[in-house]
């Protein structure tokens, strides 16, 4: 055999065993994972995190239909005397068109704002300024055909909280759970009735704890801040974690989209049965 031979049989034996090594690396290659899925790795802390948030399509859905029912619209009117003309100003009007004429006028305002039932027997939780100097409260709750008539038991202007009550049994109630355990970024959802769109579900995370507002004349302390849409009339409502409890009151809407407020549901638990009992 010549040796052009002996080097072209060379040269094809050495290429078929250098293709069968590299058929064998890519099938080896196959059979190992693309990452380590060994415990500690991003891919299984974050389906551990998915799990034990208990997260998937359905569960804002489910929060919502459980907790729903619970959730109250508060509707109230506040009665105050005006002069109609101001010619009643004048004392030379008044000496000449006085008499009758010149009597103050009941003028009405209305309000709305949210409220939860906390009690099966018609405790509902609410913002202080959603009910401050109404002369006339009303509830309307799922179930029933008229909305029914509150009376305040008891209230903190300083913390904007009040407890309202209303002569019904074996209503819906929500749980107050601890807002001290719950942390930024966790997802929250807000249930209210914004501009009077009732029951009205919106969904976000917590943005920030501890913050200091102050919101005409008062100065809230300690507010959870939530990306989820607070608007008014979502005042009184309920901020749910997922597990659908309560960990904060929606109360505040800063002048930016994005940002809203609630008071976390420790400082409400705080003083919820004082409310009941001495009224402030």
């Amino acid at each position: 055999m010549s040796n052009l031979k002996r080097i072209l049989l060379f040269t094809a034996l050495a290429a078929f065993v250098a293709g069968v090594m590299f058929m064998s690396g890519c099938l080896f290659a196959n059979d190992l994972p693309l990452f380590s899925q060994g415990k500690g790795s991003l891919a299984v802390d974050l389906a551990d995190a998915a799990g034990a948030g208990g997260m998937n399509s359905e569960t804002v859905a489910d929060i919502v239909s459980s907790a729903g029912p619970a959730v109250v619209k508060i509707d109230t009117v506040t009665t105050s005397s005006v002069q109609i003309d101001p010619f009643f100003n004048d004392p030379f009007f008044r000496q000449f068109f006085g008499g009758p004429f010149n009597k103050p006028q009941p003028r009405e305002e209305h309000g709305l704002g949210t409220g939860f039932i906390i009690s099966s027997d018609g405790y509902i939780l609410t913002n202080d300024h959603v009910i401050n100097g109404a002369d006339k409260i009303t509830v309307t709750v799922q179930g029933y055909k008229n909305p029914l008539q509150a009376s305040v038991i008891g209230a903190d202007y300083d913390l904007d909280l009040a407890v309202l009550k209303v002569q019904a049994k074996n209503l819906p109630s929500l749980k107050l759970g601890d807002s001290n355990k719950i942390r930024v970024g966790n997802w929250v959802i807000a249930i209210g009735n914004p501009y009077g769109l009732d029951h009205t579900v919106t969904v976000g995370v917590i943005s920030a704890k501890g913050r200091p507002v102050t919101v005409e004349n008062r100065n809230y302390k300690n507010l959870l801040q939530t990306d989820a849409s607070i608007n008014p009339g979502n005042s009184g409502g309920p901020l749910l974690n997922l597990a659908g409890e309560v960990i904060g009151i929606n109360t505040a809407v800063a002048q930016a989209q994005g940002i809203g407020f609630a008071i976390p549901s420790k400082t409400a638990n705080d003083v919820i049965q004082q409310l009941i009992t001495k009224g402030k």
